[in-house]
């Protein structure tokens, strides 16, 4: 009789030495039983959960071959962990005139054999079920407590006694590659600098969109700990605030709406934001080239384009973005709106400034603690405590005076008269300057809906919208009306609540005001 070995270990629980102590009993049993062992089949690391085990699939082809009688295990979980595969290779094996055996389960041929065999192969699947849960419970237990499950971990931090800490060497990359996105730079540009540099990522791979577009998206440089359902929020430190992570993804989302804009020789300023007053859908840049060669550039409405019943005309790109920043140039930058416009960013600071007031809060406690521990001494009242306690209170003073300094450089709390000098900068542009437009549509604008008789503009500091006629921006500075095309009504579609003030705000957070 002849047969070949097969064994194998998983990389859970077993290790390398366990194939040769395998290999060694089945070669005994087959001495001992007048077996001729051929060769043996390895997988190494692989469970048997899984049929797909690049030898154990090799030894089931060479079957057919009818050149051994017997596959010799170990143990019949070595064979498999799934009653299905067990019988399913079995039955194939059999058809080859192949029978397994195991060196360590002595099975009869009878019908009890057959049902010792069954229970064998079913506790083995049983233990491997087990063995799973236990596996996730014990993840389940480290994601409860923030301690890594193991994995890859993030460019920006190590693991240190099972937790997740920052690591001091990338983690200012990691700062770097978000504020250089946030700032307007490309992914494309932000690999390319990193990589001219020498830099590579964790496994010296060298920098590449998809990895950056991962970076940026990942909420554990925010502190969030996720582990399948489990969400803990400041699980692990955080390598970057949570504003400018939001602004990040801001403008990920921006730029996966309009996926052309990099490709596009022309710039359109009102993408995502320009609407079809008829259905609602979206106005996406477009370009035609007319009959003597002149390239046009104009918007469409989704919906027409796609012949989904809209029958918007397009919108010529040149007139549509100098109206609308002339009109918000002209209807919000007054002197009345941008008083408006800065109180309620000052009030917005108030809401949002917490740590400021609380270290204040703190440091008026502590002076007035000193004050105290003063006058008991100007009474007479000195001691080893009383000495001991004025000593760490006055360097907890002084703890808490850098704290507000550190809070106040990371983030600066703009005047009203700051934030008016800054706004107003804007009401004297040149309206044909590209950069000038684009930044009176990112930072006023909220969306523009394109009807027949009018535009209707929703902007970013303030709830509610503002119809304007084509006859007024006709008034106001000309227009060639035919731009401008059919149907009636729509719907409106609103931006959420609580995104009004938000583009603004943001985009003063990182601007400086000097004289210039």
């Amino acid at each position: 009789m002849t047969a070949v070995i097969y064994a194998r270990y998983s990389s859970d629980s077993q290790r390398e030495e366990s194939i040769e102590g395998q290999i060694r009993e089945c070669t005994a049993y087959a001495e001992h039983n007048g077996i001729t062992v051929l060769c043996s089949y390895i997988d190494r690391a692989l469970s048997a959960r899984t049929a797909d085990r690049p030898e154990f699939q090799r030894m089931i082809r060479d079957s057919e071959k009818r050149l051994f009688d017997v596959v010799l295990v170990w143990k019949l979980d070595r064979f498999s962990r799934d009653r299905y595969d067990s019988a399913h290779y079995k039955h194939i094996l059999k058809k080859n005139g192949v029978k397994v055996l195991s060196a360590k389960e002595n099975i009869s041929d009878g019908p009890e054999g057959i049902i010792l065999e069954s229970m064998l192969e079913g506790y083995a699947e049983y233990y491997s079920a087990e063995l799973s849960q236990k596996v996730q419970r014990g993840q389940m237990e480290n994601a409860l407590k923030g301690r890594s499950n193991g994995g890859n971990t993030p460019m920006g931090y190590c693991v240190k006694d099972g937790f997740l800490t920052i690591d001091p060497m990338t983690a200012p990359l990691v700062q770097e590659i978000f504020t250089r996105y946030d700032s307007g730079e490309s992914m494309t540009e932000i690999a390319k600098s990193l990589n001219d540099r020498g830099l590579t990522m964790k496994k010296g791979k060298p920098f590449k969109v998809s990895g950056l577009g991962v970076i940026l998206k990942n909420r554990k440089y925010i502190g969030e700990y996720k582990y399948r359902d489990v969400v803990i929020p400041k699980g692990v430190p955080s390598i970057i605030d949570d504003d400018l992570f939001d602004r990040v993804q801001l403008r990920l989302a921006f730029n996966r709406k309009a996926p052309a804009k990099a490709k596009a020789t022309e710039e359109y300023l009102l993408t995502t934001k320009l609407f079809c007053g008829t259905c609602g859908r979206l106005m996406a840049g477009e370009s035609g080239t007319s009959q003597n060669g002149e390239t046009h550039y104009y918007y469409k409405c989704g919906g027409a384009k796609r012949k989904l019943g809209c029958k918007r005309k397009a919108v010529k790109k040149t007139w549509i973005e100098r109206a609308v920043v002339l009109l918000t140039v002209r209807r919000v930058l007054r002197d009345e709106e941008i008083n408006r416009i800065a109180e309620a960013i000052v009030a917005l600071q108030d809401r949002e400034d917490t740590t400021l007031p609380a270290l204040r809060q703190q440091l008026a406690e502590c002076e007035k603690a000193i004050e105290n521990m003063l006058n008991a001494i100007q009474m007479g009242v000195l001691t080893v405590s009383t000495k001991e306690r004025l000593e760490k209170l006055e360097a907890q003073r002084e703890d808490l005076k850098l704290s507000i300094l550190q809070a106040q450089m990371k983030k600066p709390r703009y005047t009203k008269e700051q934030i008016v000098s800054w706004i107003s900068r804007f009401k004297y542009g040149n309206a044909n300057d590209p950069e000038y437009q684009k930044q009176i549509i990112d930072i006023f604008v909220n969306s523009v809906y394109v009807f027949d008789d009018k535009l209707l503009f929703t902007y970013n500091f303030k709830d509610g919208t503002e119809p304007i006629t084509l006859d007024e921006i006709k008034a106001a500075f000309g227009s060639d009306l035919e731009q401008l095309a059919p149907p009636k009504t729509g719907k409106l579609r609103k931006k959420p609540a609580g995104f009004y003030f938000f583009t603004l705000h943001s985009s003063l957070k990182n601007r400086s005001f000097g004289d210039d």
